[in-house]
């Protein structure tokens, strides 16, 4: 394997000290030069041991992937493979062709590898065609046969959220994956009655392996009142909670409307994602409220048997999709299903000369192997003024 330096020398940062030590900043990928920002993920490729797939993307826009870059290591991380391209994008004669990747995931039954994507053409190259365009296909194992999961029954396209909405596996052998669809008015046009940026319905896909085929059934889609979030239901994030249930941490907005409190939002299963309760606001486990952007967010299981969220929670209102800092961590109590205050701490910061329109957002997350840290790869997205640029960090969060 050829050694390449991914890895700058970690830096502890001041206001994030944890019980088992001080949470440490590394540069994974260094962005090429301004106007081009690097998004940069490691996962493991196997149900156990240490071999991890590095996926660099590069963005020039918004909503938009250049091109792909796949690294392998055997070792943890400690060496890599040279990088190998993998093309995101291809002109044909109705459009463009426009490819995300998502982590890949193994199944911790079957030991299969599952990795995921979005596919669509955009006739004009605009990403916000893809309400209508996106579908989602995966592999198995790698192999060479794609798999689309079929769209639910009113033809509407579906999409993944951010790299940090996984599947999750239950006690059953099903896998579940969180996704959104955009809904259709009768003349086939987007619906939106927020009148936000975008609108989708939340829907969590069931999968049962078949043989060696997986297949997928179609919930009830999760919806939020657009009077109090006006872009809907966004990026729902899954997790197990006491006496088998399932919970889904949902990305909520006030996009056009700053008035309404902006808040995380929190639906329940109890049949093992067959149905879901209607969303609420997700609080702390005190009761208490919090305000959280319109931004991914994950929960994460450990080894050591807890549940934690990642996320932005702010101290004052926020507007849309900002501030996307700080970010935090904290511990999920596994029998409210609420977050517990006491244990949220700060994992970075806008730092006093960076521009207030920094994203600590667009992250993934996964617990290492050998040192039982958890580990988040995540972009710092505009830290410099009027620059489309960032490099991509790696966190050791001590737990």
């Amino acid at each position: 394997m050829k050694r390449r330096a991914f890895l700058a020398a970690s830096a502890a940062l001041p206001f994030a000290r944890a019980a088992g030590g001080e949470i440490r900043r590394e540069v994974f990928l260094k962005a090429p030069g301004n106007g081009t920002a690097i998004m940069a993920y490691a996962y493991y490729t196997k149900a156990a041991g240490a071999e991890l797939m590095s996926v660099e993307t590069r963005w020039t826009r918004s909503d938009t992937i250049d091109i792909a870059y796949l690294r392998r290591s055997s070792d943890n991380g400690k060496t890599w493979s040279a990088p190998t391209p993998r093309a995101t994008g291809e002109k044909r004669p109705n459009g463009m062709l426009r490819r995300h990747n998502r982590p890949g995931w193994a199944d911790p039954k079957t030991k299969r590898l599952l990795t995921f994507w979005l596919e669509g053409i955009l006739p004009s190259d605009d990403p916000l065609e893809g309400m209508k365009a996106w579908d989602i296909y995966y592999t198995i194992d790698g192999k060479p046969e794609v798999h689309k999961i079929p769209r639910p029954p009113g033809g509407e396209s579906m999409m993944l959220g951010d790299t940090t909405c996984l599947p999750l596996s239950l006690s059953d052998g099903a896998i579940l994956l969180p996704a959104v669809m955009a809904p259709l008015n009768k003349d086939g046009t987007v619906y939106n009655p927020g009148g936000g940026y975008t609108y989708h319905y939340g829907i969590i896909l069931r999968g049962e392996w078949k043989g060696s085929r997986l297949e997928f059934t179609h919930t009830r889609p999760l919806k939020i009142d657009p009077a109090r979030s006006t872009r809907g239901v966004d990026e729902p994030t899954l997790g197990r909670l006491s006496r088998n249930r399932v919970i889904a941490v949902i990305r909520g907005s006030n996009d056009v409307k700053p008035q309404l409190p902006s808040w995380r939002w929190v639906s329940i299963s109890s049949d093992g994602g067959r149905t879901w309760t209607d969303p609420a606001p997700w609080t702390y486990s005190n009761g208490e409220s919090f305000y959280s952007p319109a931004a991914c967010s994950q929960l994460l299981h450990h080894s050591n048997g807890r549940l934690y969220w990642l996320g932005n929670i702010t101290p004052e209102n926020p507007k849309g999709n900002r501030p996307r800092y700080p970010f935090v961590i904290g511990e999920v109590d596994r029998d409210s299903g609420l977050l517990i205050k006491n244990t949220v701490r700060k994992v970075d910061d806008k730092g006093p000369n960076e521009d207030p329109i920094l994203t600590l957002s667009n992250f993934y997350a996964r617990e290492d192997r050998e040192t039982h840290e958890i580990v988040v790869h995540m972009t710092r997205l505009f830290a410099v003024p009027n620059h489309w640029q960032g490099d991509a960090y790696l966190y050791r969060i001590p737990v």
